[in-house]
């Protein structure tokens, strides 16, 4: 994902209304795979006792110097400043950097696939479905090449997303998913807010067996840390 133009920000420019006035309008989501879709934006500015137990676990194994990918509002930097961890939040929106900034977070403007970020963490955090950033399967060597440039040695990726098999399941277990298709997983995504629509972009949802093999295939090792109650899951990826 490139950078984000501050007027085709939607999801910037409701992080900025809810924390200027504390109250936003609907957050819309479009997708050709599915209907119509809203995102509470209040949920984006949720504290840690109010964050699936998933997301808990993450916070409380980060350790070292911290990365906070797709940071949005700040909310897990904010948890982690709290919990006495130092972390830098990146995000390609310059509203929602802008409202971490104001939040006394140290938050940039700064895109993942940017080769010119060349700092490195001893924790990469990517919550929220982290595996939506990499965006579609073709993309994810292009991931592990940035994670293992940006990873200090010993290092570690924890990142969560869910297995979008359940929508695709019928009554007796059985999957309704044509194999000739795209994997199940990789959606499209649009947002409006108000008179504000972004572009359209991929998003990635993978189960653990696809995101551990991979990674094995990139030189990485995935662990699985911990499963929620909705088919989603926590993931820590280490160098093999």
């Amino acid at each position: 994902m490139a950078l984000i133009s501050e007027h085709a920000d939607p999801m910037g420019a409701a992080i900025y209304d809810y924390h200027k006035y504390g109250i936003a309008d609907v957050l819309r989501v479009f997708s050709s795979q599915f209907e119509e879709d809203e995102i509470p934006v209040s949920d984006l500015f949720r504290d840690l006792e109010d964050m699936p137990e998933l997301e808990q676990v993450a916070l409380k194994m980060a350790h070292g110097r911290i990365l906070d990918v797709g940071a949005g509002s700040g909310c897990h930097s904010l948890a982690l400043k709290k919990m006495g961890k130092g972390s830098v939040a990146i995000d390609i929106s310059p509203l929602s950097v802008e409202v971490m900034q104001d939040r006394g977070l140290d938050a940039r403007l700064v895109n993942l696939y940017d080769e010119d970020f060349s700092e490195q963490f001893d924790t990469v955090l990517m919550l929220m479905n982290g595996t939506g950033i990499i965006g579609n399967l073709d993309n994810i060597p292009t991931f592990f090449a940035r994670l293992d440039h940006i990873l200090a040695p010993g290092g570690s990726l924890l990142i969560d997303s869910s297995d979008l098999r359940y929508l695709f399941e019928e009554e007796d277990g059985s999957l309704m998913i044509d194999l000739a298709d795209d994997y199940y997983g990789q959606l499209d995504y649009q947002m409006q807010y108000r008179n504000i629509i972004g572009e359209s972009f991929d998003w990635l949802y993978l189960d653990f067996n696809t995101l551990a093999y991979y990674a094995e295939e990139c030189g990485f090792t995935a662990e699985l840390v911990h499963e929620g109650d909705h088919y989603d899951y926590l993931a820590r990826i280490t160098r093999a």
